[in-house]
């Protein structure tokens, strides 16, 4: 997996919730586990911007209600300090679900901007962005 070209501060914990941000049928989806997170032994787990996570959907689609799902997170509220020294920030935390391992998204498009760092780790959620900043 690639780096991500920013200071990424750790933003979200296991059990936070976040908006599904494309069009899988997900509306609201709570973290249940971050893969491939690095913490000292014994201490909670944390996600941030780029992060694979594991979500449970807790409203939407009533299929899809407690169905448990891969997801990226693309938009944090918490700042992200840039290497070029800017600051970002949105005004929601936002994850995209995933269908399979290679990273392929389960929608068709994302409403909203994702982060830059997100499209350069993720090829396939840049392609189906519709604003990168």
């Amino acid at each position: 997996m690639k780096g991500v070209g920013a200071k990424v501060t750790r933003g979200l914990n296991i059990g936070s919730l976040l908006l599904a941000s494309d069009n899988s049928g997900a509306r609201i989806v709570k973290i249940v586990g971050v893969k491939g997170g690095k913490t000292r032994k014994g201490r909670q787990q944390y996600a941030k911007l780029a992060d694979k996570v594991k979500v449970s959907v807790r409203k939407g689609d009533p299929k899809m209600k407690g169905q448990v799902f891969d997801a990226v997170i693309i938009r944090q509220r918490k700042p992200v300090r840039r290497y070029t020294g800017e600051r970002i920030a949105f005004t929601d935390n936002a994850v995209a679900l995933l269908k399979d391992d290679k990273g392929n998204p389960k929608g068709t498009q994302i409403k909203g901007p994702i982060a830059k760092e997100v499209a350069d780790r993720w090829q396939f959620l840049g392609k189906i962005a519709k604003i990168i900043l």
